[in-house]
């Protein structure tokens, strides 16, 4: 069993068509996939096309193969939110019951007493939206009195802006480490986020030094089943901050050309578990409705994919899921409570259909089947489906 691999690669926020809940967290219309299919006049992803994705829903542009490369299916969100945390904890099969709290009305007065304080910077905005319209709104304002720019979204964060010039990055993310101890229950929200910025009013830009502080998960994950078990865990992208690097560690990538590049070179030396996220198509597109910006991404990735393909060794097993969806096409700049896809790759895997699965954990369960542990957490192996035993 030493010999064998997993990896569950998350590209950040690609839904593929509303779950069963959609309208109920106010998503309704929402299909990441299958929306911007539609707006660009049909997908040419050949690679994921020939891996089996046209197999899983329908979209414009993406066949139905006879004989994909790769098992294919969907899965539901069975954990209360659709925030970044809660995906990733689902697929590693801990399922949360109780939604993290939001403030769509900005936090109360006692957090953000607490939090100037505790860092010894006063605060502005304090109000939910878009990251990109923040800095644009309170950017100037920020830069001439060196206050924090704190604001959320419709998920459960606390996101702290600062131009890099103004606040050295080592102090923006020890402001956020403060904010991660302050945010306790009734006000634990999922993840604490700095946001560094630079340039000039009128065209201030976000850079990649952001960072997630993340609450550890609230029961066993795949990963700790891993790692009792002394089997390696590596993470690319921000998969260890969102498991509060509890049994994980990784790289930071600065988008998604460097998070592939840090993949291939798993690939060519890595050995156990490899959790990966892709994160521009949320971060970069799905958040700014920029429906151009997210297709462009979603070919770079198909590009990409063959080399990934060639180098999986014989005992390897490649998941490639999301997390929520993102759809550009809505008004929302908001994540999307979205079912997503999950194509599975590797010499072993047989094309199959694995069909439409309740729960993201079922995906942690069949890793750690092929892993040869007992974990199981909230879901169901679907390795039998997979692989001949």
């Amino acid at each position: 069993m030493s010999a064998r691999r997993a990896v569950i690669l998350v590209l950040d926020g690609v839904g593929i068509g509303p779950a069963p809940d959609t309208a109920a967290y106010g998503d309704a219309g929402s299909d990441t996939l299958g929306n911007v299919a539609r707006a660009v006049g049909g997908l040419a992803l050949p690679n994921l096309e020939a891996a089996g994705l046209g197999l899983i829903a329908p979209l414009a542009g993406v066949a139905k193969v006879t004989a994909p490369r790769g098992a294919y299916g969907l899965l539901e969100p069975n954990s209360a939110g659709k925030d970044s945390t809660t995906g990733h904890w689902e697929l590693a099969g801990l399922q949360l019951k109780v939604p993290f709290p939001t403030y769509p009305n900005g936090f109360p007065p006692d957090v953000i007493e607490a939090f100037a304080a505790r860092t010894g910077r006063g605060v502005i905005a304090n109000v939910a939206g878009s990251g990109t319209a923040m800095i644009d709104r309170y950017g100037a304002e920020h830069v001439a009195t060196g206050q924090w720019i704190v604001y959320t979204s419709a998920d459960s964060v606390f996101q702290v802006a600062a131009h890099e010039d103004v606040v050295p990055l080592a102090e923006l993310y020890a402001a956020c480490e403060a904010a991660r101890e302050l945010l306790v229950p009734p006000h634990n929200v999922s993840r604490v986020i700095a946001r560094p910025f630079t340039g000039a009013a009128g065209a201030f830009v976000r850079t990649g030094n952001r960072r997630d502080f993340s609450l550890e998960p609230l029961g066993e994950t795949l990963v700790d089943a891993l790692a009792a078990a002394g089997i390696a865990r590596t993470g690319v992208g921000k998969v260890d901050d969102l498991f509060a690097r509890r049994g994980i560690e990784g790289g930071h990538t600065s988008g998604n050309a460097e998070g592939i590049v840090r993949i291939r070179e798993w690939l060519a030396a890595g050995s156990g578990f490899l959790f990966a996220n892709l994160v521009d198509f949320d971060q970069l597109y799905g958040h700014r409705n920029d429906v151009p910006g997210f297709y462009r991404a979603l070919r770079e990735f198909d590009d990409a994919l063959p080399s990934l393909i060639a180098a999986l060794r014989e005992d390897d097993l490649f998941f490639i899921t999301a997390d929520h969806g993102n759809d550009p096409t809505t008004a929302s700049t908001d994540h999307a409570r979205e079912v997503v896809p999950v194509i599975v790759l590797g010499p072993a895997v047989r094309p199959v259909a694995i069909g439409r699965r309740s729960t993201f954990a079922d995906l942690g369960a069949t890793v750690a089947d092929w892993m040869g542990l007992a974990f199981r957490g909230a879901g169901r192996s679907f390795l039998p489906l997979l692989v001949a035993r």
